[in-house]
């Protein structure tokens, strides 16, 4: 008798089971995205999931925008002192303008994304913390008062290891991220500065 219960209720947990299974299969198939792996767990752990799974980007593509905002925005001040500069030779004057250029569309490109994740951009206080390569307001101030051989130098020198620490947060993004665009535009990051590295330095080394 107990054999026959216990037989009656394994084969309504069975009906029940494959009842689940059909709902959310049918949930799946109305997912797009979701599919893959629709028929594991049950509806509601599948429910908080779907998120995860369907989401472009992830928590790497995040830090990428927050942190390359304010990098690509000091880099930008720094060409923007050094124009303001009178007598700048014309190949460090074209240099600066291709970085203010190409970085200030970046910011925007980047603010985008951020906001469309609906996440907060990071405040650029220059403070340096937690970005390789970003110039303390002491060495900002220096820059702003030099003129002549020296500004040119101090804006080389500081340019050079920010453009480091820039390649470096883009190469973290290439191998973490997640969103194709990002990973895109850490990959422009890597090629355009790492060739305004070497010509840095042979700018620097000729003078």
């Amino acid at each position: 008798m107990n054999t026959k219960i216990r037989t009656l209720s394994l084969a309504a947990a069975l009906a029940a089971s494959i009842g689940l299974a059909g709902c959310a299969a049918g949930s799946g198939s109305s997912g797009g995205n979701t599919m893959h792996g629709s028929n594991h767990g049950s509806p509601s752990a599948m429910s908080s999931m779907m998120p995860d799974a369907s989401a472009d980007h992830n928590q790497a593509d995040i830090m990428f925008s927050q942190m390359m905002i304010p990098h690509h925005a000091q880099a930008v001040e720094m060409s923007d002192l050094v124009l303001a500069k009178q007598d700048m030779p014309a190949e460090v004057t074209a240099l600066a303008t291709k970085i203010k250029d190409a970085q200030a569309p970046e910011i925007e490109l980047m603010s985008g994304w951020l906001e469309e994740w609906n996440v907060p951009t990071m405040k650029s206080d220059h403070s340096g913390h937690g970005m390789a390569g970003m110039v303390d307001p002491q060495g900002m101030e220096k820059l702003k008062e030099a003129q002549g051989t020296e500004a040119v130098r101090l804006f080389l020198e500081h340019m050079i290891g920010h453009h480091e620490g820039a390649v470096d947060m883009a190469q973290q993004e290439i191998g973490a991220g997640k969103h194709p665009e990002s990973i895109q535009l850490a990959r422009d990051v890597v090629a355009a500065q790492e060739a305004e590295i070497a010509q840095m330095k042979e700018m620097l080394a000729a003078r």
